[in-house]
């Protein structure tokens, strides 16, 4: 069995509430469900929420929806995951962020599917990024997530759930899917007003023509209209694990001096 777990809160740092907040009259979490739902070989899509009462609203969403919905930790995030993963015992886990509306279906599919024919641990598109930020998949075997769960400590392996795995290559058998094209300039996911200004305007111009659009429909209106290629580019990728892994070295400094 393939598990999807998408990791949704209310309380981002950065732009608060924006899971929630309308893209053509629908909450982006809810956009991005949509078109998880054309992905072909996930078995089963959970959401994976804090406990916390502002995110009653995203177990409220889901189950208005049809979509099941799981509670957890809100800050460990690797127990929460692991957590809601365990109510369906799959195989192997596909791991998706709730800030990322303009998710393509297919690149989905075809990381699943290498991952499946290379017989491996772990594989994403995102660590060695050259797609668009917003556009990342992780996929991994529910047996290392066990391992995760158990051993992981520093700050960064909890928050962001799988640093733990991957930075393990002499360990697990890890994997990386690339484009033939290196796209890892274009930001595409949801952190700041200026990402949720780019969202909108993508989807003013192809979501009414065809509600499901890809990843070349919308490199083709950056060609047509090269202003929104920089539109929020001024803010840098991974700018949340860069935070985490300052909290590792104050995690090490603290465990040496206590012992």
């Amino acid at each position: 069995m393939i598990l999807a777990i998408l990791q949704a809160r209310v309380s981002s740092s950065r732009l608060p509430g924006k899971v929630l907040m309308p893209l053509l009259g629908e909450p982006m979490l809810l956009r991005q469900l949509e078109r998880l739902r054309d992905v072909r070989q996930i078995d089963h899509l959970l959401v994976a929420t804090s406990s916390e009462a502002p995110d009653d609203a995203i177990e409220a969403l889901c189950q208005a929806n049809g979509i099941d919905c799981f509670r957890g930790d809100l800050n460990d995030v690797l127990e929460r995951f692991h957590q809601a993963a365990q109510t369906f015992s799959p195989e192997h886990i596909v791991r998706l962020t709730a800030d990322c509306p303009l998710t393509d279906p297919a690149l989905i599919d075809e990381v699943i599917t290498f991952y499946l024919a290379g017989d491996y641990d772990y594989v994403s598109n995102c660590v060695e990024a050259t797609y668009p930020d917003g556009l990342d998949v992780e996929i991994f075997r529910a047996s290392c997530l066990d391992d995760a769960w158990q051993e992981a400590r520093l700050p960064s392996q909890r928050e962001h759930v799988t640093p733990f795995i991957h930075q393990q290559a002499q360990r697990y058998k890890v994997g990386v899917y690339r484009s033939v094209r290196d796209w890892s300039h274009l930001r595409w996911t949801v952190d700041e007003p200026k990402d949720f200004e780019l969202v909108s305007i993508i989807y003013e111009a192809l979501y009414r023509e065809n509600k499901r659009f890809s990843m070349q429909d919308v490199l083709l209106l950056l060609e047509r209209r090269p202003e929104l290629a920089n539109w929020n580019t001024m803010h840098g990728r991974n700018e949340g694990l860069q935070k985490s892994l300052a909290a590792d070295a104050v995690s090490i400094i603290t465990h040496t001096i206590e012992n």
